[in-house]
């Protein structure tokens, strides 16, 4: 898919709300398949004015109390994604690099992603489905955690920050795209202005993918 070029290694993160998902999300997606549809979108216009991430999470559990694991399956499989994503990591993968993702969504549903081809999948610590434990409000990430993993993956794989790539699309992103050098706006809203070396609009990640590939060859 595309040429491979030897270098440094690089670690690609990549967010997933409203980036690998495109206009949604997991919370979107999980209350989709609850008939909650009105009742996530005002969480999520909450969360816009300034809900912090832990009381999201404990109030999206409150909707969520009957949430089964064959309903996350559904919203899962049923998701806006993006096109060509395993495709991209694992040219990635050839390449010799690593990819991540790291979101603020519950890790039940962002673990999923390791069978598609990511070296790591990281998001809020949620109780397990069917819940019978309240939301750990200190295992709710957020804009800083996402800077904080991506260091730690950086240390892990023996890769410089200098050398990692972000992608993102919200103002959850906005402090790991202050601090990465290669960042690629992928359908983003406003609170990545200035902030991004690249922007992309489409639905084919490897698009996307190829802005930071044509820079390095």
């Amino acid at each position: 898919m595309f040429h491979v070029k030897p270098g440094k290694r690089r670690l690609h993160l990549f967010d997933l709300d409203g980036t690998l998902i495109r206009g949604s999300a997991a919370a979107v997606e999980i209350s989709r398949q609850l008939g909650l549809v009105e009742e996530i979108a005002a969480l999520e216009e909450g969360f816009l004015r300034g809900l912090t991430p832990d009381e999201f999470a404990v109030r999206a559990r409150a909707l969520w109390s009957e949430l089964t694991v064959a309903q996350v399956t559904a919203a899962f499989e049923g998701a806006p994604w993006l096109d060509g994503i395993r495709e991209v990591w694992a040219d990635i993968g050839e390449r010799g690099d690593r990819c991540a993702v790291i979101s603020l969504s519950p890790d039940f549903f962002v673990e999923r992603l390791l069978g598609w081809g990511a070296d790591a999948a990281h998001g809020s610590r949620w109780p397990a489905v069917p819940f019978t434990e309240q939301i750990h409000r200190p295992g709710i990430l957020d804009a800083r955690a996402k800077v904080r993993i991506a260091r730690r993956l950086c240390a892990e794989y023996g890769i410089e920050v200098a050398d990692c790539v972000a992608y993102g699309d919200s103002m959850s992103d906005a402090e790991l795209f202050a601090v990465v050098p290669d960042t690629v706006a992928v359908n983003a809203d406003h609170h990545l202005g200035g902030l991004s070396r690249y922007s992309y609009t489409g639905g084919d990640l490897r698009e996307a993918y190829a802005l930071v590939q044509k820079r390095a060859a």
